[in-house]
């Protein structure tokens, strides 16, 4: 991790296109400005990994479903009667 030392006012770039301004610093908290290209996306930590937790989830979801599929479709096959040959 990178670890830089900023005064109020003062500004870090990152990659060339992504500005952040320390706005304020009061007590343990500091207020930050950023901007940013649109297509970067910026989110606080603590939204970044709910919204992690919600795909994990429901990428389970989604896997749960299709081997449930599998599992009725292995299911049908073992309980149908045996085609006639003729």
């Amino acid at each position: 991790m990178l670890v830089l030392t900023r005064k109020t006012g003062q500004k870090i770039i990152i990659a060339n296109e992504i500005e952040v301004t320390i706005l304020e610093t009061k007590g343990d908290s500091v207020k930050i400005g950023i901007e940013a290209p649109k297509q970067i996306t910026i989110y606080r930590e603590e939204i970044f990994e709910e919204i992690k937790k919600s795909n994990r989830l429901a990428t389970q979801d989604a896997e749960t479903a299709r081997l449930n599929k599998a599992i009725e479709a292995v299911n049908l096959i073992k309980t149908s009667p045996p085609a006639k040959e003729g």
